[in-house]
């Protein structure tokens, strides 16, 4: 008994050390400590999409320049400001705010921690403030690279775009490009593009089963090819068209080897280098040459992938020719940077 009186004691001391034993919280306003922050938008960081690349980016920092690392989950428009505070507070070097919803929390914070760089992704800066950069990327031109192979790809001549809302001037760009880009090809295609606006701003990326719906509708009508825009509600769209035999189109970054389910059916993805955008701009904050105003990252059309020998030789050379006109300038989408 008295053995195991004792052995509880050890195990009750030991339990009572551990805490003390846990690592300390790092110091972020030593000058040999680099934090770099990021707060999402009510998306999740692992939804396949826009604030997973943002968070690759930031994690990239941590492989690649040994940065402390840390993201907080926006579950509410309203937290955005605590959410942001959060990091500031703690005297963290970068913080990344992901989305245009984000926008003017990001300047007010900004303006109130003058020591703290911030990087607002998909926040063009009408105002220069030497702390925070706006990530920016020309949507319409992927959009249009998608939209035109849409429009060479299908056979019924009636393809559909299922985003998010057009009050985010990113997206209304993705959908108008898309729209623009099939019409160039071929004016008299029919294009079906849909906008999430029934619910809640905050609701319109992370609603798959309206994403879903709206697809299944498009190919109702006849559409075969379908591009999903707009975190996981393009999503839902994305993984029904492809499940019901269609091509699909994903956005962002490559989704392809994000959304496994609708792979072998993936034609292509109009995506922004999210990821990369976000890294140079963390390390030119930690090499003290951070730019402030406005940063522009690329954009692109992905591989075909599993597809590839379905898409035609003539089509492959079309997607070419029409994304070397539009990298020189030669070829304009004529999509304005927001809606009329």
């Amino acid at each position: 008994m008295k053995k195991m009186y004792a052995l509880l004691v050890l195990l009750l001391v030991a339990a009572m050390a551990l805490p003390a034993c846990a690592p300390a919280a790092p110091d972020c306003s030593k000058p040999e400590t680099f934090c770099v922050g990021l707060v999402t938008d009510v998306g999740k960081i692992d939804d396949k999409s826009f604030n997973q690349s943002a968070y690759e980016g930031v994690k990239k920092a941590e492989a690649d320049l040994g940065a402390i690392v840390q993201y907080i989950e926006t579950t509410d428009a309203k937290d955005y400001d605590k959410n942001i505070s959060t990091f500031a507070d703690e005297n963290y070097d970068v913080i990344v705010t992901v989305g245009f919803a984000l926008g003017e929390a990001t300047i007010a914070a900004a303006q109130k921690y003058p020591n703290t760089n911030f990087i607002g992704v998909d926040q063009f800066q009408a105002e220069t403030l030497a702390n925070l950069t706006g990530l920016s990327f020309p949507e319409d031109q992927a959009g249009f690279l998608v939209g035109a192979l849409a429009a060479l790809m299908t056979e019924t001549g009636k393809i559909g775009s299922v985003l998010g809302t057009d009050a985010v001037p990113p997206v209304w760009r993705f959908g108008e490009g898309y729209r623009a880009g099939a019409l160039y090809i071929d004016p008299a295609v029919e294009v079906f593009v849909v906008y999430h606006n029934d619910v809640g701003f905050d609701k319109t990326f992370v609603d798959p089963e309206w994403g879903a719906s709206t697809a299944k509708s498009m190919m109702d009508q006849g559409a075969d090819v379908i591009f999903g825009a707009g975190g996981k509600t393009g999503k839902g769209a994305v993984e029904a068209a492809a499940q019901a035999g269609a091509y699909a189109i994903g956005v962002d970054i490559d989704q392809y080897y994000t959304l496994p389910n609708a792979a072998p059916r993936m034609l292509s993805s109009a995506y922004k280098l999210v990821t990369p955008g976000v890294f140079d701009l963390i390390k030119l904050a930690k090499d003290g040459a951070f730019p402030g105003g406005n940063f522009y990252g690329q954009a692109g059309y992905a591989p075909y992938h599993d597809l590839d020998a379905s898409v035609p030789a003539e089509v492959k050379a079309k997607m070419e020719e029409i994304n070397k006109m539009i990298a020189d300038g030669s070829l304009q989408t004529n999509v304005p940077p927001v809606k009329p």
